[in-house]
């Protein structure tokens, strides 16, 4: 492992955990809706919860997908519907404090188990296994590096994300511009699965 492929492998995390995505728009959401302190769970859960899914898949679950297209796209089918009711729920969410919402935010358990159902997640997983496994006896080294790499660097990007929905909470102060934010940030949830689909 030269520091050419660990400078390229963290552009890599810094690049598909840092851009807009499932993960980030519902950590803005939540951000706005509930804040950081209620929020973190949710946080913590997303930034393990890649390592996680790549340790499955270094376990053996890649050669699967490899062997079996039809699997990856039923996966993909019944992510998309997931993202999508997800989508709709941020969509439809009133103001906080609202009785009738009766929301709250994912906890870190939640936050794990949705990178098992985000299209994206699994196909960051995927193409870091194909971009930056080793072979033979840096097999496993070079994947806890990859796994570690997620996780240093999801932490502080995704956290970006649910600062910049917490400011956006701060602004609004009316019913209708949560109505309007909570409809933004669920269509373009929503329109991940599209952009995923591409």
């Amino acid at each position: 492992m030269t520091m050419e492929w660990v400078v390229t492998l963290f552009g890599f995390a810094l690049l598909t955990c840092g851009t807009p995505g499932p993960n980030n728009l519902m950590l803005t959401a939540s951000g706005a809706n509930f804040g950081m302190r209620r929020t973190l769970p949710h946080l913590l859960g997303v930034s393990v919860g890649q390592p996680v899914l790549q340790l499955v898949l270094a376990l053996g679950l890649y050669p699967l997908f490899e062997r079996w297209p039809l699997l990856r796209l039923a996966l993909q089918c019944f992510g998309s519907l997931y993202l999508l009711w997800l989508a709709w729920r941020i969509a439809v969410a009133g103001a906080p404090g609202d009785p009738v919402r009766r929301s709250r935010p994912l906890t870190l358990l939640e936050g794990v188990a949705f990178q098992f159902l985000n299209p994206k997640a699994w196909m960051m997983g995927i193409s870091a296994i194909s971009l930056f496994t080793r072979e033979g006896a840096g097999y496993w080294p070079s994947q806890l590096v990859v796994m570690g790499a997620f996780v240093l660097v999801a932490l502080p990007s995704c956290g970006v994300w649910v600062l910049f929905g917490q400011q956006l909470g701060h602004w609004i102060r009316s019913e209708r511009g949560w109505r309007r934010l909570n409809g933004t940030l669920g269509g373009l949830t929503a329109l991940c699965v599209v952009m995923l689909w591409m």
